[in-house]
Parts: C-alpha cells; sequence; structure tokens
C-alpha cells in the first residue's frame, strides 16, 4: 500500500498539541505549574504583609485573586505557549524532510517513508503506538516522535486502519 501525501506545518502543529494534551508528563507538568504559582503567590502576600506591615487579609486579596485568574488561563497560556515555541524551532532549522511531499509504503516488513532529501525505515514492530485525532493518524516510533499520515490524503482509511491493525499485533489497539 502506497500513500502519497503533503506534510504541512499544520498538521506538525496538531501532532504536538495532541501529544502535548496525551502526555502524562506533559499533563503532570502542566497540573504543578498550574497550581503550584498560586501557593507562591500566598507566600509572597504573607511575606509583603509582614514588610509592609498590614494585615494578611489585605495583603493576600490581590495575590489570591491573581492566583484565581492564573488557575483558570494558564492552560491556554501553556498551549500557545508551546505551538509558538514548536513554530519557532521549525522555522529556524533545516526541516525540509519534515514538512512537504511524502511518500509513505507499506509493506509486509514494515514502514517505508520517502521524501525528497531521504527516507526512513522502521519495522512493524519498531511501531509503539497507533492513535489518531479528527485530522490525522500517528504511528509512534518512540515516545516523543512519530509518522503522521493526515487523513484527508487517504483514501480508503478505513483500509488503511484495517491493514496496520493486521500488522501492528503486538499493540493493543481499541
Amino acid at each position: 500500500m502506497e500513500i502519497n501525501y503533503r506534510l504541512t506545518e499544520e498538521d506538525y502543529l496538531k501532532f504536538n498539541m495532541f501529544h502535548i494534551n496525551n502526555s502524562d508528563s506533559a499533563n503532570k507538568s502542566l497540573k504543578t505549574q498550574r497550581f503550584a504559582t498560586p501557593f507562591v503567590y500566598i507566600i509572597f502576600a504573607y511575606i509583603f504583609a509582614n514588610i509592609a506591615d498590614i494585615p494578611f487579609l489585605y495583603a493576600l486579596i490581590p495575590f489570591l485573586i491573581v492566583g484565581i485568574l492564573w488557575v483558570i488561563f494558564y492552560p491556554k497560556y501553556f498551549q500557545t505557549r508551546i505551538l509558538s515555541q514548536t513554530k519557532k524551532m521549525i522555522r529556524e532549522g533545516k526541516n525540509e524532510g519534515l514538512l512537504g511531499e511524502h511518500t509513505m509504503t507499506l509493506s509486509e516488513d514494515g514502514i517505508v517513508d520517502s521524501n525528497p532529501k531521504g527516507e526512513t525505515k522502521v519495522n512493524w514492530s519498531g511501531i509503539i503506538k497507533l492513535t489518531e485525532d479528527d485530522s490525522n493518524l500517528y504511528l509512534y516510533n518512540s515516545s516523543v516522535s512519530a509518522y503522521i499520515i493526515p487523513k484527508r490524503e487517504v483514501n480508503d482509511l478505513e483500509g488503511l486502519r484495517n491493514f496496520m491493525k493486521t500488522k501492528l499485533t503486538h499493540l493493543e489497539i481499541n
């Protein structure tokens, strides 16, 4: 089976957001940053109250408001920051082989992904996870990287899913 597709910056950004939203370590980091920072604000309120010699409650209220706003708006800031950093990294490096035209050949042995700059090969046993979102299929070949197959480029999506399921018997696929 052969799939010809064009991988865009948007596809790559969607993969990064999908990965961040489904990564245990990223979610743990988000929760830590989201909820630990307001506790630091409370400590600042206590220190400020002692230095300024004002009642703790007067110092606490503004810091508490900022802490609540932080908890509410930090997830959106976190995602925006991830997208911004990913775009910056794409544009600063040589990524000709990452984005653009690809030909993926799915055979009995594995996957060959070719582009104008070269090709990569992986046996089916090298795929550690198959997952998808509304736009793309993701064939993870490590915990942080995957082959991205845009669904818009696949003529027989259900046939592709079934073929991959027969080759990825070492995985638990829902």
